[in-house]
């Protein structure tokens, strides 16, 4: 398990990646949001009224970073949040 702290244009945030048998999982904390992999749930995101976004196909925190939101969390919609967004977009956001 890796945690590291990245710095972003907004302030610091927070990544976690474990190492899985296929790939990582992966998952970037902003202060008000997170970005996360798709071995993560959007459905539990959205029941526990967490502002998320969940990107794919990623293997490093500078993925996760680059590449573009394919889900939005209910939460990171109201608060301004759209699929497209690069990770860094999204976590800039919710700092």
């Amino acid at each position: 398990m890796e945690v590291k702290q990245l710095e972003l244009e907004k302030g610091t945030a927070l990544g976690i990646m474990v190492e899985m048998p296929t790939a990582p999982l992966l998952l970037i904390k902003a202060r008000r949001g997170f970005v996360m992999c798709g071995y993560l749930n959007m459905a539990a995101a959205n029941k526990m009224g967490d502002a998320a976004g969940r990107v794919s196909g990623v293997r490093s925190f500078d993925d996760v970073l680059n590449a573009k939101i394919v889900e939005v969390s209910e939460k990171a919609k109201e608060q301004g949040a759209k699929e497209g967004m690069t990770g860094r977009e999204f976590l800039n956001h919710f700092m």
